[in-house]
């Protein structure tokens, strides 16, 4: 069992009686399933049948949670991406914003999910529309929040375009997943975004040091 899985499942394993597996082992032998099979083959391959096998249950368990292919990967992504958690209220600024992209971007097992979500553009719209629906909002108006607060503090120009710059950033990302061998180096991968925006003029604050 994984850390992530540890976590999920309360930290304990416990045996389970025959019969029906319980509700919380049940969603998460589910969700595992599917991001699975989604980034061994894509959404359009993969099917609530498949998911159902692979984690072990009938495809009315699955059904029982999510009413169609696009609704289950959907929350297997928000579950891969802690899309949800509370503990999360934005970064304090961007060196730590790229250190945490940075961070997600070392994983190989990261990149291949964002390959075959942003892949599914042409086989599977609406797998990245949903998706973009329900989290894509809060995602992107973080990022915006603290490129603003960079601005506000004099690390960014004046008069520079937030926006743009954001779409800038979104197109190192996907350049990096999609052009930029597989690397575990989250140092060089940070550096990347931080020499794009030494180009727009961003100016890190100047470290201080204790006396």
């Amino acid at each position: 069992m994984t850390e992530r899985q540890d976590e999920m499942t309360g930290g304990a394993r416990s045996a389970r009686p025959p019969g029906r597996p319980r509700s919380q082992e049940a969603d998460l032998a589910i969700l595992s399933a599917a991001l699975d099979l989604l980034i061994e083959q894509g959404a359009a391959l993969t099917s609530i049948e498949q998911v159902a096998r692979r984690a072990g249950v009938t495809r009315a368990t699955v059904y029982r949670r999510f009413a169609d292919k696009t609704a289950l990967l959907v929350r297997a992504l928000e579950w891969a991406n802690h899309d949800h958690d509370p503990g999360f209220t934005g970064w304090p600024d961007l060196e730590h914003m790229f250190g945490d992209w940075a961070a997600y971007l070392a994983v190989p097992r990261h990149r291949r999910l964002l390959r075959r979500l942003y892949g599914s553009v042409d086989d599977y719209p609406e797998l990245v529309s949903t998706y973009r629906m329900v989290n894509g909002g809060r995602r992107a108006a973080v990022v915006r929040e603290t490129l603003c607060r960079a601005r506000d503090l004099g690390q960014l120009p004046r008069d520079v375009d937030v926006d743009v710059v954001q779409r800038m950033l979104t197109g190192a990302v996907l350049h990096e997943v999609g052009v930029v061998p597989d690397r575990e180096d989250a140092a060089a991968i940070a550096a990347q975004f931080l020499e794009i925006m030494k180009q727009v003029g961003y100016r890190p604050a100047p470290a201080t040091t204790e006396s």
